[in-house]
């Protein structure tokens, strides 16, 4: 026997690969999140989907086919850019309580998400007032500017459901235009959206919608919002009061 064949042959152990440390809390490791699941982590609960990119409102074709041509009829514009179009939609809740209580605004924050489909800004105050135990820098309200298809979706929204749900509702008051073609409505209560719901609600808060437009007078605004759809009052001429000589 050589001497090769005398020394005992070293066994091939498989080599182990070094285990891994358990994740905090005794689970399993979590796996990393994609861009997609991330960002819909944050939505809130009950908003609607965001409209795909080529989707096109019911209400902005009907801007189009019969809003525009009857204001072209009514005012005779000469010009295509003349005509009253909408720019944004603004949506502004006060939440006076918030300064007792903070956490109210969690609930104001996902009602009025739902309402729009959009998350809102939460405001806060830029001064201290004493007398209202008002410090600066604490919340006080939340507002959503809606613009595009959301914009118009919201609309139709008010148009077709929430108004015809206020209680004794006459029309929507002319009282509400700023003399720049922009018009502000108040609503006394934001339960009469749909996507509220009823048992959830912790208290009927008011709201302020500011709509926007290229108007140059209050005129055009009105019958701009009035052939849109809105169910607006009719306006009263004004008369001056006659001064006794």
């Amino acid at each position: 026997m050589s001497a090769e064949e005398a020394k005992p042959k070293a066994s091939k152990a498989p080599s182990k690969a070094p285990a891994k440390a358990p994740a905090k809390g005794g689970g399993a490791p979590q796996q990393k999140k994609s861009g997609k699941e991330a960002k819909g982590a944050g939505a809130i609960a009950g908003a609607r989907p965001k409209p795909p990119a080529d989707y096109i409102p019911r209400l902005r074709v009907h801007y189009n086919e019969n809003v525009r041509p009857a204001l072209i009829k009514r005012f005779n514009y000469t010009n295509p850019m003349e005509v009253p179009r909408m720019v944004k939609v603004v949506v502004n809740m006060g939440v006076g309580e918030a300064v007792a209580n903070p956490r109210v605004m969690d609930g104001v924050v996902r009602e009025m998400g739902a309402i729009t489909g959009q998350r809102p800004a939460v405001a806060k105050s830029r001064k201290s007032i004493s007398n209202f135990k008002l410090r600066e820098g604490m919340p006080i309200g939340a507002h959503v500017t809606l613009r595009r298809a959301t914009m118009w979706e919201f609309i139709d929204r008010l148009i077709s459901v929430a108004a015809p749900r206020i209680r004794d509702f006459r029309g929507l008051p002319d009282r509400g235009f700023d003399g720049r073609g922009n018009y502000t409505v108040g609503l006394k209560e934001h339960i009469i959206f749909p996507e509220i719901d009823l048992d959830a609600v912790e208290k009927i808060r008011g709201m302020d919608i500011t709509f926007v437009t290229t108007a140059r007078t209050d005129q055009e605004a009105y019958e701009f919002l009035k052939e849109l759809g809105l169910p607006m009052r009719k306006r009263e001429p004004k008369t001056r009061v006659a001064e006794a000589a």
